[in-house]
């Protein structure tokens, strides 16, 4: 069992093994072995972007704006540590250009930055903190320079190889070498301001600058869509995929191919390099701190369901946090992966299997019995006898248990085999099936109903080669308690639902408390009339009860219109807080469809991860019949770009059922966008 958690406590076992099964080629090399281990690791985000309030810089950005005003490595690598991360990887750095050491080849650099008077190294006190702490540390190098005049020509490539040499050989032992996929297109370019393309295949020669790599820090992984030795998982959700192949056709990729994630990223089961899956993922909706994102911090359902579809699902986990601009990574964050820490302990709290008795339909020899998959030692394992592709382990609790976690590991160290597996449970006698599954790699974690038994099976159907499992888990995870999500359609169903299965949901609409016991929710409601939708989610059996979830719900959007020729505006009335129209023409006018006693509205920004056309400056006008209109409010919504939720426009009743919301300014100059609108009429 290895969620990284219980990395900590797992003894160290010595096992001498003979005549161990022939491998199945690709196999991992000593480096990749050991960075499997970790499974678990952050990125930093900290950089020029992080003041100039954007994702990718464009290379115009002085030294004179990198200014943190309370800046500490150590926090972050505190942070890191309680959420049990076994390393750090730094954006040393980024597209911009502007690099945290005082590189001796650019002026583009913290040297030159107000930064501890210009004379600051952030990469050296991010690696002093990650070894104070106990942590590997990695660092993320943008080939593309936005920045450099010679990026496109073959003196940039100078240029790069004599920065990397400086990260190599002046920071100490690296376990991960970050090279990002994106590069060529617009930029500053030393003044040029112009769109530079290169071919992402041969203009950096990356084979001697992975040689560069291995020369100086022969222990590093290598990232990048095509490796060499990690690759990229293909998405930023921080998702692998049930079929996830650790095998890749390296030879047919390159860092940046357009058709990478749809072909490439779940690997290929007769791949012919080893490069295991990387997942990457933000806490936030972005990779740099922005304030318009506080509010979009990903809750701890959200961060669970990432872990059990990365770490669960063959992958490594990198989890990203935007350092704000003192330098720290903002409480809210600490708080949401401490969270998400504490929750996996508790899921992986008991392994039920221990002390179980078990069985297999085939074993090779001798050191190879089903036994060593209860040890607790990675590399001893159980084989199926030479040439076995399809056989079973079997498992008797002794008594029925409880459980609805199931982990599975192979000894991946001899290439990775299973293909196609079931699991079953024994009732009165009779196998029943009770999930299946293709790859299992370093680790799969399978999430089951909650179930009895005491005997449990796993039926490998199809292999590679012989299956070699490691290490068997079975877990009774704790349901999660979590303030249920209260959604309603425009015709006015009401849905709400819990982060876990099988928990109870209580509600109330007369404003009152919701009590468990009282009021039970069962399925959807209709709900045509305004309410405050108050619910928690109750766990009967553990006798827990959630934080309260409210929702405001006024009137019905079914027979609203937005009054526009363009088929897109009725985003901004679908009751979908993450769609959005943008209006040319600056202004929404909105068609209730009954003349109805109104009081304010509710204008809810864009909620994308690029925000535009933020409104600032507002004219709110009403009419009861769309010819004679009059003006209801006029104002400003007070810092919108950095808090983007939900804005209130009230004013005094009136009798209308047309309302039209003009921009008179937004906060970046675009096209007025439009996330929401709603009615007040309460």
């Amino acid at each position: 069992m290895r969620p990284f958690f219980l990395l900590f406590f797992l003894p160290v076992l010595a096992f001498a093994q003979t005549t161990p099964p022939t491998p199945v080629y690709p196999i991992p090399e000593p480096r990749q072995i050991a960075w499997q281990e970790l499974q678990y690791y952050g990125f930093v985000h900290f950089n020029m972007n992080t003041f100039s309030d954007r994702e990718w810089g464009f290379g115009d950005e002085k030294p004179s704006q990198f200014a943190p005003s309370a800046l500490d490595a150590r926090q972050w690598a505190r942070v890191a540590k309680e959420a049990g991360m076994k390393g750090l990887i730094i954006t040393a750095k980024h597209h911009d250009g502007f690099v945290l050491w005082p590189s001796a080849y650019t002026e583009h650099s913290v040297k030159n930055s107000p930064w501890r008077d210009g004379k600051g190294d952030l990469i050296r006190e991010f690696v002093d903190a990650c070894r104070e702490y106990g942590l590997k540390v990695g660092i993320y190098y943008s080939p593309w320079d936005r920045n450099h005049p010679d990026y496109g020509k073959p003196e940039y490539i100078t240029y790069m190889r004599n920065q990397l040499t400086e990260l190599l050989t002046n920071y100490g032992e690296l376990f991960e070498f970050w090279f990002d996929g994106a590069n060529g297109g617009s930029g500053w370019y030393g003044g040029a301001n112009e769109e530079r393309v290169v071919d992402k295949l041969t203009y950096y020669d990356w084979p001697s600058m992975h040689a560069l790599v291995r020369e100086l820090q022969p222990g590093a992984m290598l990232f990048s869509d095509a490796g060499p030795d990690v690759r990229w998982v293909g998405n930023e959700h921080g998702f692998a995929y049930p079929t996830t192949w650790s095998n890749l056709m390296r030879d047919s990729v390159y860092a940046g191919m357009p058709e990478y994630s749809d072909k490439w990223a779940m690997g290929q089961e007769n791949g012919t390099h080893w490069v295991p899956a990387e997942a990457d993922v933000s806490i936030r909706p972005g990779w740099y701190y922005h304030a318009y994102e506080d509010h979009k911090l990903k809750t701890l359902p959200e961060l669970l369901e990432i872990y059990y579809q990365s770490i669960g699902q063959n992958s490594s986990l990198l989890i990203n946090f935007p350092v704000d601009t003192r330098g720290l990574i903002p409480d809210s964050d600490v708080k949401a992966i401490l969270e998400l820490a504490a929750k996996v302990k508790e899921d992986f709290a008991v392994n039920l299997a221990t002390g179980a008795k078990v069985t297999s339909s085939s074993s090779r020899a001798a050191g190879y019995e089903a036994s060593q998959v209860l040890d607790g030692n990675y590399d001893s394992y159980w084989a199926a006898a030479t040439g076995e592709t399809s056989t079973t382990i079997e498992l008797d609790f002794g008594k029925p248990r409880s459980f609805n976690r199931i982990l599975v590991q192979e000894y991946v160290n001899l290439g990775q085999r299973v293909s196609a597996f079931t699991v079953e449970k024994e009732v009165e006698g009779k196998w029943l099936p009770l999930a299946q599954g293709t790859t299992i790699g370093y680790t799969r974690i399978l999430r089951v109903p909650d179930t009895q038994a005491q005997k449990i099976r796993i039926n490998f159907l199809e292999a590679k080669g012989e299956p070699l499992i490691t290490e068997l888990g079975v877990y009774a995870a704790p349901a999660l308690v979590f303030p249920p999500k209260i959604t309603r359609s425009t015709v006015g169903l009401v849905s709400i639902t819990a982060a876990d299965p099988g928990l109870e949901i209580y509600y109330t609409l007369d404003g009152s408390l919701p009590l468990a016991g009282k009021n039970r929710y069962d399925k959807p409601f209709l709900l045509e009339q305004p309410a405050t939708v108050q619910a928690i989610v109750v766990d009967a059996k553990e006798g827990k009860s959630s934080a309260i979830s409210r929702r405001e719900l006024d009137l019905v959007k079914g027979n609203w219109k937005v009054l526009s020729s363009d088929s897109k505006a009725q985003a901004a009335i679908d009751e979908q807080a993450n769609t959005y129209w943008t209006s040319p023409a600056g202004m929404l006018e909105l068609d209730l469809g009954t003349e109805v006693l109104l009081k304010g509205i509710t204008y809810l920004p864009m909620q994308a991860r690029y925000p535009s056309g933020f409104i600032a400056d507002y004219v709110l006008e009403g009419s009861p019949n769309g010819s004679n209109w009059q003006e209801l409010s006029r104002g400003e919504f007070a810092n919108i770009q950095n808090s983007p939720v939900e804005q209130l426009i009230r004013f005094a009743p009136q009798q209308l059922r047309y309302v039209r919301l003009k921009a008179v300014r937004t906060v970046d100059g675009n096209a007025a966008t439009f996330g929401e609108l709603g009615a007040i009429t309460r």
